[in-house]
């Protein structure tokens, strides 16, 4: 999941070399935080938000009944 996780981003990050993906497994979630510079903070989200949320139902989507659910989180990269 991490993969289609990953491709959907670099298909709208422009600093692609600089995105970070953190993956922490929780009880029943495993949780990915994307970490990206701030020019591509806009483009990744979209306008109010609809490619994130996009992104968000394709995983769902496409993860397994029986498997735990993935949440992802957008965060700026601290410099």
């Amino acid at each position: 999941m991490l993969e289609l996780i990953k491709y959907i981003v670099e298909q709208f990050a422009d600093n692609k070399d600089e995105i970070e993906y953190k993956v922490e497994e929780k009880e029943n979630a495993i949780e990915v935080t994307v970490l990206l510079a701030e020019s591509d903070m806009g483009k990744v989200i979209g306008k109010q938000g609809k490619i994130a949320k996009a992104m968000r139902t394709l995983v769902r989507c496409a993860t397994p009944r029986d498997s735990k659910k993935y949440v992802i989180e957008i965060e700026e990269k601290k410099a």
